[in-house]
């Protein structure tokens, strides 16, 4: 065992050694901070909150006025016949929020209310709620400039629309650059970040909950053999395309809310008579002229940060998902994904920020308490367990359950959306395809064995590099959007008013080779 741990040892060394200038270097950049009042404003986070703010603007608030449309969508209302791609509107979405729920949603939120106070969370609904007009654009053009293969298999994502739309636009140039730097961010943040990190951290609360240091799993021993199951199942799920994967993640997707947000409830629910307090102190926090991390202003970019970093509008990820939908007009999809972040962030986010406030009071009172003094605070896991523990004593067996499912889920999905990265630019060969999944899954045994921060580190830089490419994109293309978001709303219109699928497809038909003389 020792001899294991000293080769495992030295290669995690190794690779500190010359990674950890690059990552500090280029976390510098990419999380360059800005003075506001008597804190800092990340620029990137800036750069996300304000494309949420001109698309939620832009497209006249559709987040608030088509989400009756979104739900009747996901319900499979709307579904059409013959469509071409691999999966349900209920199943890209389950796949896509599979990618952004995980660990922020458990350790994330609870920093947030150590740094920005309870009103951190008011602030982390608003970016949610601005992150849904974000959504909606990069999903209705991942779906509008896909590529259908022979096979039936669907290929999109940001790589596909920055570099088709754009072109049409006639930056062609601009968008081919923009689609290689997305790609190359995104792909290096799926071996690093979506997989390296979710099995180190699901690992670390396996061994927290089996005897700590004298746990089996924290011999190497029992390491590998986490690590070998977890890839041999991940491998599993991956070779069965973005089918299996929807097939997978629309019953663990649910299945995890179940058990997470059950337990969040059980808490609420016990303190019951402290949730108007609790809703004033969120209130009165998001609001406020003094705190921990400079009030209002403290409150406003903590909240929007973790935000950001949970429901990933913006970076061009879940695009990649979304365009496998069975759908004919791209916007439906856009029109669903709009409940991403109100999943992720509105929901599950508010709630574990409810639940901490509510019945960790004393613990994230004593862990800010330790920011404002300089010192360390007591882990996000750590404080959100705590809340839980306050009415489930065997808790922590219940977060380790919901750890390992976020951890699962997040791998899968973020396999599949590597994939898409690794063949826009190595081609869909099998042999492509069977390279790129044998090295995702000796990354997973890796990240068992090994901690690899710098690594780490570095891939939460790209994923916000992404965000760059990609909004400058978004930016650019979003009057198609529009022209889609029309389409789509007259075609629910008259399904309403019943008429069939056939019928509108017959006029649209008509209406195209009417214009076609013109277009001569």
């Amino acid at each position: 065992m020792a001899e294991t741990e000293s080769w495992t040892t030295r290669i995690d060394e190794g690779i500190s050694d010359f990674a950890d200038p690059i990552a500090s270097k280029l976390s510098d950049i990419v999380f360059y901070t800005i003075p506001v009042g008597d804190t800092e404003f990340p620029w990137i986070v800036g750069w996300l909150v304000l494309a949420g703010l001109v698309f939620t603007a832009y497209f006249g608030f559709a987040q608030v006025r088509h989400i009756g449309t979104a739900l009747k969508l996901v319900r499979g209302k709307y579904e059409q016949k013959d469509a071409p791609g691999e999966v349900s509107h209920f199943q890209a979405l389950t796949s896509a929020v599979s990618g952004t729920v995980g660990l922020g949603n458990i350790a994330g939120v609870a920093i947030a209310v150590t740094i920005g106070g309870p009103g951190a969370t008011f602030w982390m609904i608003v970016c949610g709620l601005l992150g849904m007009a974000t959504k909606f654009v990069e999903c209705t053009l991942g779906v509008k400039y896909r590529e259908v293969h022979a096979d039936g298999t669907v290929s999109g994502g940001p790589m596909h629309y920055l570099r088709k739309g754009m072109a049409e636009r006639g930056y062609g140039a601009l968008g081919k650059v923009l689609a290689a730097g997305s790609a190359f961010a995104l792909m290096f943040f799926a071996f690093f970040g979506g997989n390296l990190f979710q099995v180190n951290q699901s690992l670390e609360q396996l061994r927290s909950v089996t005897g700590k240091d004298d746990s089996v799993f924290a011999t190497s021993g029992g390491a590998l053999a986490f690590g070998i199951l977890l890839a041999v199942l991940v491998a599993l799920v991956l070779v069965g395309g973005m089918r299996s994967i929807g097939a997978v993640t629309s019953r663990l997707v649910p299945a995890m809310a179940i058990v997470y947000v059950g337990a969040c409830l059980a808490v609420i629910l016990v303190n019951i008579t402290e949730v108007p307090s609790a809703v004033v102190t969120i209130l009165e926090g998001a609001f406020a002229p003094e705190g921990v991390a400079g009030g209002v202003i403290g409150a406003l970019i903590v909240g929007f940060q973790r935000a950001a970093f949970s429901n990933e509008a913006g970076i061009g990820s879940a695009p990649i998902a979304h365009s496998a939908v069975k759908t004919k007009r791209p916007a439906t999809e856009g029109v669903v994904a709009m409940l991403e972040p109100f999943v992720d962030t509105v929901i599950i986010c508010t709630m574990t920020a409810l639940t901490i406030v509510i019945a960790s009071t004393p613990s994230w009172e004593a862990a800010r308490e330790a920011v404002a003094d300089g010192s360390a605070p007591e882990s996000g896991v750590a404080l959100t367990s705590d809340a839980f523990e306050t009415v489930i004593s065997w808790f922590p067996y219940v977060l380790t359950v919901a750890v390992l499912l976020f951890a699962i889920s997040t791998i899968i999905t973020w396999g599949y959306y590597g994939l898409k990265t690794w063949t826009y630019f190595f081609g869909r060969s099998k042999a492509s395809e069977t390279l790129y999944n044998v090295l995702f899954s000796l990354i997973v045994v890796a990240g068992a064995l090994m901690s690899l921060g710098s690594l780490v580190a570095m891939a939460d830089s790209f994923l916000f590099i992404a965000a760059v490419f990609n909004i400058i994109g978004l930016y650019l293309l979003a009057p198609m959007v529009k022209k889609e978001l029309g389409k789509v709303l007259d075609y629910v219109r008259r399904r309403d008013a019943g008429e069939t699928e056939e019928q509108i497809e017959a006029d649209e038909a008509g209406s195209a080779g009417e214009a076609a003389p013109l277009a001569k």
